[in-house]
């Protein structure tokens, strides 16, 4: 029996909003990628980690005026930024640790702000969202063991592994990935699932990214590529977690677009995770940007795609209460 399943994003039997055509058309202006910027090298590090918090601000104070309850704190410890859907009251039932996109080398926290107030709202639980360390200064495999060591450290204060739902968005969904077979390999405790979207998790493949348009294109994606990996191999199953064993996973939701360039790498990803008996649910739009739901608030489709995550979230709290239940009466 298949644990494959794919429902159809809103947008598949209609043409995209007025806001996802301007959005797609407007991406290479927004994303900078002027003629001298294509033939560098090396992108400007700095540049680009700025440009990301300036374009990212009217995201979240728009966010942060349609959930007025929301809440937003750092957590000085964990080096990290946690949004409440109300004001705190009482312990942690319930959290989702949001890992960041930005191909390995740009993005906060901060810059995501619009994507985990919206999922705390929509889900009903607090995100944590760790500012890993980032590339070129710090290559594989420290964002991978910073992401570890927010788990981990959730887990200590006292809130439950299957209790839990890690989440994250292109780079961000490939690090939740490679974390899921990192804990999984040292025998710990996985969480209740995962929402991926748009992941990177194959860095082998950045060949095909000729479809690309705004941030994802394939020089982007292979410069990026090289600042992360370093010295280590792209075939690393912590690299590329695609290419690792999937088996025994917790179950996962992914949202992916057609005109992205890791569309093929995905649906590659969600036939191995239905081989390896993983239960997998994929959610397929026509024609949107990449890591769509980054554009909340702002895009109908966005606003879409993080309450389908939401309703995932929630769907595995329920199912692990249920198990619990079960197990008592036993």
């Amino acid at each position: 029996m298949s644990n494959h399943s794919t429902i159809e994003g809103a947008n598949d039997r209609m043409s995209a909003s007025w806001q996802a055509r301007i959005a797609v058309g407007a991406l290479p202006f927004f994303a900078g990628h002027r003629r001298s910027a294509c033939v560098a090298a090396v992108p400007d590090v700095a540049q680009v980690r700025a440009r990301a918090e300036r374009l990212s601000l009217p995201g979240a104070w728009l966010a942060a005026l349609l959930n007025p309850r929301s809440r937003r704190t750092r957590d000085a410890d964990l080096d990290g930024l946690w949004t409440w859907p109300s004001p705190r009251n009482g312990p942690i039932a319930n959290a989702i640790l949001y890992l960041h996109g930005g191909g390995y080398y740009f993005g906060s926290s901060s810059t995501h702000r619009a994507v985990t107030t919206a999922l705390a709202c929509h889900s009903g639980a607090p995100v944590f969202a760790p500012d890993y360390r980032l590339a070129p200064e710090h290559p594989f495999p420290a964002a991978l063991e910073d992401a570890l060591h927010a788990y981990r450290t959730m887990i200590a204060r006292g809130i439950a592994a299957d209790s839990i739902v890690v989440a994250g968005d292109s780079a961000g969904g490939g690090l939740a990935l490679a974390m899921l077979l990192a804990l999984r390999d040292a025998g710990e405790t996985l969480p209740a699932g995962a929402v991926l979207f748009s992941p990177w998790a194959d860095l082998t493949t950045t060949w095909r990214a000729a479809r690309g348009t705004g941030p994802a294109t394939r020089l982007a994606m292979q410069r990026a590529a090289r600042m992360y990996i370093d010295d280590a191999s792209a075939w690393d199953p912590y690299v590329s977690p695609a290419r690792g064993e999937l088996h025994d996973l917790p179950p996962i939701h992914i949202q992916i677009s057609d005109s992205e360039p890791m569309y093929e790498d995905v649906r590659a990803l969600a036939a191995r995770l239905d081989r390896a008996r993983v239960t997998v649910q994929v959610a397929q739009w026509h024609a949107m940007p990449h890591a769509l739901a980054c554009f909340a608030p702002f895009l109908p489709e966005a606003n879409q795609t993080l309450r389908q995550a939401a309703m995932f979230v929630r769907r595995c709290y329920a199912t692990r209460k249920r198990h619990a239940a079960a197990v008592a009466i036993a």
